[in-house]
């Protein structure tokens, strides 16, 4: 018997104005002052600001689990969060990663 689990993907767009706001820290103890305005936003989105601002993302499944941050990828033009019950690959057929499904595509 096959069980659906939940996954989510989120892409933020980099090189844009929210992408380029200075984000405060949670923990001031550590050393980031050095990072580059893209590191800072994964810092942030690490550190909850996506569930702050996306508050779908901590809803559970319909049994009741927790989803976790299981992957980043940081490509040209965007950062990509993948959410999940546990680490799974990704359906390229249905990803919002450009990357990934452009190559599904069927060309006519």
């Amino acid at each position: 018997m096959e069980t659906n689990s939940k996954q989510q993907e989120v892409l933020l767009m980099t090189g844009t104005t929210f992408s380029s706001r200075q984000f405060s820290e949670k923990d001031s103890s550590s050393d980031n002052i050095n990072l580059s305005e893209i590191e800072q936003l994964e810092e942030a989105c690490i550190n909850g600001l996506l569930k702050e601002m996306l508050p779908e993302l901590n809803a559970q499944s319909a049994d009741s689990k927790k989803i976790f941050l299981w992957g980043i990828k940081e490509a040209d033009s965007f950062i990509e969060f993948e959410y999940g019950e546990f680490p799974e690959e990704t359906d390229k057929y249905f990803s919002l990663d450009p990357y990934s499904f452009l190559t599904t595509k069927s060309f006519n």
